[in-house]
């Protein structure tokens, strides 16, 4: 959820003459598929009112459009994303491949004009998502291939609802609405963590507005509870990475590195089973695979978990109000690039404190 796909803004306006010959085939696809997507397009209004829709698609169509009408009274930049509709015809849009070396959490990242570095790549394409895959394991880089459902193009198109962003839990729907909508309202050049997290965090928080609005305080209270779930996993992730680099920094190699990442998968089954778990409200542990620590995965993971709750006390320093505190974060944001952006939030915090 909440992807950007940087090859999308490539295609449009950049000659891909500059680019190596893969890279033009990577840009080629992605940019035949968006074409597809927004051809295949579908007005949701049109949708509501159409006697032929199935009603339980008509329910959720008509929160996603409630739900883009609360995020512009709420100041956000909604423009025309999800007005529409397109079926991709498949379960899976995209795959996602992050990858980073196995001695440092440090992700391999893909640069690109306009986003900057982002430390993940979206194919439309399995089977190539799964050559780039190979390609970077025989270099020795942990690798990490998840599937996405949703991403956002920043404004440069119309974003329609995907078919494979559309579920049944209405807190989820509403959180994606409002999540993509958020990186048209605040996007920082080459810092994923903090447009994820911003993203994630604005998510949750006007979801739970937004059904508070509407008087439905059961659904409220579970997006509340999901946000903090999302930071009770935030703060395990953040001493999991703590526990790491301190490893990494030893400069462990071999048998003494496999012997550490495997002891530190070890301490954070266990975490997640007991102290982790009992904090939860709505999310549940599923079972963690033996095996030592995939940096990549840990670096993909942590993207969307970073920070959280100084989001949270930037807008209880704003009175709380989700459009105030984006608008002053956009101004404290202006000119901004890669690590800054947490900087000056830090130091934005700090000043408020003062």
């Amino acid at each position: 959820m909440g992807l950007f796909l940087a090859a999308v803004g490539l295609f449009v306006g950049y000659g891909a003459a500059l680019l190596g010959s893969k890279e033009v085939r990577y840009l080629s696809r992605a940019g035949l598929e968006e074409i597809q997507i927004l051809k295949n397009r579908r007005s949701l209004e049109a949708m509501v009112t159409d006697p032929t829709t199935d009603p339980g698609i008509r329910d959720l169509l008509e929160l996603v459009l409630a739900a883009r009408a609360h995020a512009a009274s709420l100041g956000l930049d909604a423009g025309e994303t999800y007005t529409s509709y397109s079926d991709v015809g498949r379960d899976t849009l995209l795959l996602v491949l992050s990858a980073s070396p196995t001695d440092c959490l440090c992700p391999h990242t893909w640069k690109y004009p306009i986003v900057g570095r982002v430390p993940y790549k979206g194919f439309f394409d399995p089977g190539m998502a799964q050559r780039e895959a190979e390609k970077l394991a025989a270099k020795g880089l942990d690798i990490y291939l998840r599937p996405a459902g949703a991403f956002s193009t920043l404004g440069w198109f119309e974003d329609p609802l995907l078919s494979t962003a559309l579920t049944a839990d209405s807190v989820e729907l509403a959180a994606t609405v409002f999540h993509e909508i958020a990186h048209n309202s605040l996007y920082i050049k080459s810092a994923t963590p903090f447009n994820e997290s911003f993203a994630q965090y604005v998510g949750y928080r006007a979801a739970e507005d937004f059904f508070r609005s509407r008087g439905d305080t059961a659904k409220a209270a579970r997006a509340g509870a999901r946000l903090a779930d999302e930071q009770v996993m935030g703060a395990f992730y953040r001493e999991l990475t703590d526990r790491l680099e301190t490893l990494y920094r030893s400069g462990p190699k071999g048998d003494s590195l496999t012997a550490g990442r495997l002891a530190m998968a070890q301490w954070a089954r266990s975490e997640l089973a007991g102290p982790v778990a009992a904090r939860l409200q709505t999310t549940r542990i599923g079972s963690v695979a033996d095996g030592p620590i995939n940096n990549a995965r840990l670096v993909g993971i942590t993207i969307y978990r970073t920070h959280l709750d100084w989001f949270d006390a930037w807008q209880a320093r704003h009175d709380g109000a989700i459009g105030g505190s984006v608008a002053a974060l956009r101004d404290l944001m202006v000119g901004a690039e890669g690590d800054e952006a947490f900087a000056r939030l830090e130091r934005g915090l700090a000043g408020l404190r003062d």
